[in-house]
């Protein structure tokens, strides 16, 4: 079994954007970022921090007609899949990451949060047949 050590923080706007300017230097404030540290001798484990910003969570919801705890839920697993290794600068990478966010965040009960920008996955996913396009 792999080691996991992950610390979530919830962090106010003013804190989001001084850690993006420090560690990336952004100025703006996300809705979550990732920091992580050390690696199981058995191969990657999960080790690292996450600092939250849930007025970023907030105001994405809202705009996206997304319940707020299922736009948490997706950025929580967005954050550990970061501490993995994971990321989303390259589309195929992207598109890696969201398959795997979409099948963790169905694994916690909530709406595959990529089904807006994907609606023909999200349909053969759910075995309704998609639209003909």
């Amino acid at each position: 079994m792999r080691e996991a050590e992950v610390t979530v923080r919830f962090v106010s706007r003013t804190e989001a954007v001084a850690l993006n300017e420090r560690f990336r230097g952004r100025d703006y404030a996300p809705n979550v970022l990732s920091f992580p540290y050390g690696q199981d001798e058995d191969g990657p484990g999960v080790h690292g921090d996450i600092a939250i910003c849930p007025a970023v969570v907030a105001r994405e919801a809202l705009a996206q007609g997304k319940r707020f705890d299922a736009h948490l839920a997706h950025l929580v697993v967005h954050g550990v899949l970061h501490l993995r290794g994971h990321d989303h600068v390259e589309d195929r990478a992207a598109a890696r990451m969201e398959r795997l966010e979409s099948k963790l965040v169905a694994a916690l009960g909530f709406d595959d949060p990529w089904a807006a920008e994907h609606p023909r996955r999200a349909t053969i996913r759910s075995g309704i047949p998609p639209s003909p396009a």
